[in-house]
């Protein structure tokens, strides 16, 4: 996917529904100035504020990954594997986590499960998120550091968390090396 995709498709679908950057900032109490900035400079929010944007414009997270409908079963290779977007620190600053969607064309999926891989800047600003649904993580390469309400909790290479999203979290890359994890993220319709 072409860098500002997501961007465009989530400006198309506030421009169907009729709702400004202000309108969308209160449905998913959001910042405005986060939210602008996303639209505008193509630095993407983790999930859980992206899954927000979607559930206030009324579609899936995959909407705004979709590109085209497939059958099943649907296969993803590694080498066909394409970067969806990346979580920017901030504004010229490197990437935290970027994202390969594993589901993207299979559209009636109820589950969003990527490849992503957590850099060292991922750690350096740790802010909580939470939305509706399970999350899944298996770590393939590397250790992370998953905060979970109160509790962290570190994972290496072949262990795994499930839980509950609604409880604030974040993941993040431990050490100087990068971590890459499986994430199948479930968000109840």
């Amino acid at each position: 996917m072409k860098e500002g995709k997501v961007s465009q498709r989530i400006r198309y679908f506030m421009e169907k529904r009729d709702i400004d950057l202000t309108g969308l900032a209160e449905l998913t109490k959001l910042d405005q100035g986060f939210l602008d900035t996303m639209l505008t400079e193509n630095v993407y929010p983790p999930l859980g504020p992206l899954m927000k944007i979607a559930r206030a414009l009324g579609v899936r997270l995959g909407t705004f990954l979709d590109d085209q409908e497939s059958s099943d079963p649907f296969i993803v290779r590694q080498s066909e594997r394409e970067s969806e977007f990346s979580v920017l620190a901030g504004k010229g600053k490197p990437a935290a986590l970027n994202f390969y969607s594993l589901g993207k064309g299979k559209t009636d999926r109820h589950m969003e499960p990527f490849f992503v891989e957590l850099t060292p800047e991922s750690a350096k600003t740790k802010k909580l998120s939470s939305h509706e649904g399970e999350e899944f993580i298996a770590v393939i390469t590397g250790s992370i550091e998953v905060i979970y309400g109160k509790e962290t909790h570190i994972l290496n290479k072949g262990d795994s968390v499930y839980y509950n999203s609604v409880v604030p979290h974040y993941v993040s890359c431990t050490g100087s090396e990068k971590a890459e994890i499986h994430a199948v993220i479930y968000i109840p319709e």
